[in-house]
């Protein structure tokens, strides 16, 4: 019985998915209201295109509502078909690997500083477990949807420049996801902490790319 909460059957029911759609629907908008303060700061420091760097959870969040939107368009299509599509549209395939690469990463990021600072001294509030729940989240319903995904190698490599690029304009470049005070002596070991959960998170989805094909 426990099985079937893991299994393609009760992950694709539009109760699941619709559910997961609102959930990061509103947690994206949140998300970006969040971040406010910190937009209007880059925007007023900085070239308006570093903004993008600037929200990186509530973009992981963006990109798997998408994932989620495709797979409600994919049980539609089978209803009224009786067929689903083996290839993926590059788009599709992109926002895939972006999605399960930055929710894993930006994820357990998130919890992890919380609890660095919690480390230090800070107090955590009612916010921060909101977050810590929230983030986990993200991190594991992006490997609960892992047999979902269809992109491949190509797509996986240009979303590894994102990530690796973003890590870069965060640290190199001042744009970083504001941290608590007590945590800015830290920053180059945060830097670094950061390009590991990259790294590993890249690997996740090389993973789930070679594994889906040995699968077939």
């Amino acid at each position: 019985m426990f099985r079937y909460y893991f299994s393609k059957a009760f992950l694709s029911s539009p109760l699941m998915l619709w559910g997961l759609f609102w959930v990061n629907f509103l947690g994206t908008i949140y998300g970006y209201m969040w971040y406010g303060d910190q937009l209007a700061y880059t925007l007023d420091n900085n070239p308006e295109w570093m903004l993008p760097f600037v929200p990186d959870s509530p973009t992981a969040s963006l990109f798997f509502t998408a994932v989620i939107g495709f797979l409600l368009f994919d049980n539609r299509r089978r209803y009224s078909y009786g067929t689903q599509k083996k290839t993926v549209h590059p788009v599709r395939a992109f926002i895939e690997a972006f999605a399960l690469v930055t929710s894993f990463k930006y994820g357990i990021w998130a919890v992890t500083m919380i609890f660095a600072a919690a480390a230090k001294g800070d107090v955590t509030t009612w916010k921060d477990w909101m977050l810590v729940v929230s983030h986990l989240g993200m991190a594991v319903e992006a490997l609960l949807y892992v047999s979902f995904y269809r992109f491949g190698y190509g797509a996986l490599a240009v979303v590894a420049l994102w990530a690796l690029g973003n890590d870069y304009m965060d640290y190199g470049q001042g744009v970083f996801p504001w941290l608590p005070q007590r945590l800015l002596d830290d920053l180059r070991t945060i830097c670094k902490f950061t390009v590991i959960m990259s790294i590993v998170s890249l690997g996740i989805a090389l993973v789930s790319i070679i594994w889906r094909r040995n699968r077939v």
